[in-house]
């Protein structure tokens, strides 16, 4: 049996930065693989057992049919999951008028006609994937770490990502649990601390030494403590925690930090990574 990783998504949401973080990390990669073909090339790469496929509207006429040569290969025996990358149309439509690249199914209408009409066509693959990653607000690198967390490694475990963020932002469409640390007083305020993050030691000691931040820390590590057994139980393979102040600076970036080592430091297996996603943003 082979673990098959289909990529897919809007053009323009990062399929080409994700299909060369799996190959950077051993992964067998075809990017635009015709969907037919599928089980053909699973049989070529016998020596791999992990291969990843990006399949997408460069398909065609294929790409209606592709949700069946993916139960074809389960049927085969083989480990199949789908991840679709998203984007929202702002973000998608600005990607491509800094790149000036031509949308693969604009007409008349523009980037917009182009990115209607591929939401629609790729609606299926969508409705099949298990794991659908928003990419809005994703640097480059972010989203080769998340790849690489997600799917670079040896599957043992459960992968637990905890990231800080900023409400101003937006809140991560791909979190499983996200909570709100606005109720502690906020560094910005602070002339000397205002320019600074959650990593430097001082913020965090104005964030972490207050006695509402301990109690916080011990509900949440507790909810913790009870929730990722469970998950792991049921399977889940990776679990994102995401902690949001205003603007992802610093309350949110100290808890963080402090959460993910008390994290570390457990016995429950599983691997933990930290993510700041809007710590340099101004």
């Amino acid at each position: 049996m082979k673990s098959i990783l289909v990529i897919t998504g809007m053009s323009g949401s990062g399929k080409s930065t994700a299909i060369r973080a799996l190959e950077d990390s051993g992964w067998f990669c075809i990017d635009n693989l015709p969907a037919p073909l599928l089980l053909k090339v699973t049989e070529l790469g016998e020596s791999k057992d992990q291969l990843a496929f990006v399949i997408d509207v460069r398909e065609g006429q294929f790409l209606k049919d592709a949700p069946r040569f993916l139960e074809d290969a389960r049927r085969a025996g083989h480990h199949v999951e789908v991840l679709f990358l998203d984007s929202s149309d702002d973000a998608l439509t600005r990607r491509y008028s800094e790149t000036r690249r031509r949308h693969p199914l604009a007409g008349s209408g523009g980037v917009t006609e182009g990115i209607a009409k591929e939401r629609e066509a790729l609606a299926a693959l969508r409705q099949h994937a298990e794991h659908v990653l928003d990419t809005s607000s994703m640097t480059v690198h972010e989203l080769r770490r998340e790849v690489t967390t997600r799917f670079g490694g040896a599957k043992t475990g459960l992968s637990l990502t905890v990231m800080s963020f900023g409400f101003k932002y937006g809140a991560p469409s791909n979190a499983d649990l996200v909570f709100d640390v606005r109720f502690l007083p906020n560094p910005f305020f602070v002339p000397e601390l205002k320019a600074l993050t959650g990593r430097d030691p001082k913020v965090a000691t104005f964030v972490l030494d207050r006695p509402d931040t301990w109690v916080f820390m011990d509900k949440l590590f507790e909810l913790l403590e009870f929730l990722v057994p469970r998950y792991q139980k049921e399977g889940k393979s990776y679990v994102t925690v995401a902690i949001g102040c205003t603007g992802g600076k610093h309350r949110s970036v100290a808890i963080a930090h402090a959460l993910a080592a008390r994290l570390k430091e457990s016995s429950w297996g599983a691997h933990t990574h930290l993510m700041d996603r809007d710590s340099e943003k101004e």
